[in-house]
């Protein structure tokens, strides 16, 4: 059974930065599709970012040039750099992975961005 744990979520000033991390159980985050995903209170949950098995990334309008999405095989880990944080970056992240017909999730981290 593969286990993600989200982890690195807090609270943090707007224009401040946030590092997230998805530890995988098992060697998945090398051939896996990678994705991070967020949900904010009475929203749908929404795509952030994803990371493919041979690399291409693809990012929500919403963060492009703010957030950067990248993986480490090493220790089956995946991360999201969040940076210049908004009050509207608000919600609980959820990393997931997927191929084929298997789909993961983890339990997500709360990350809330106010003053």
């Amino acid at each position: 059974q593969v286990q993600l744990v989200e982890s690195g979520g807090g609270l943090v000033q707007p224009g401040g930065s946030l590092r997230l991390s998805c530890a995988a159980s098992g060697s998945i985050v090398s051939t896996y599709a990678m994705y991070w995903y967020r949900q904010a209170p009475v929203k749908q949950r929404e795509l952030v970012a994803g990371i493919g098995p041979g690399g291409p990334t693809n990012y929500a309008d919403s963060v492009k040039g703010r957030f950067t999405i990248s993986r480490d095989n090493s220790k089956n880990t995946v991360y999201l750099q969040m940076n210049s944080l908004k009050p509207e970056d608000t919600a609980v992240y959820y990393c997931s992975a997927v191929r084929g017909r298997y789909d993961y999730w983890g339990q997500g981290t709360q990350v809330t961005v106010s003053s």
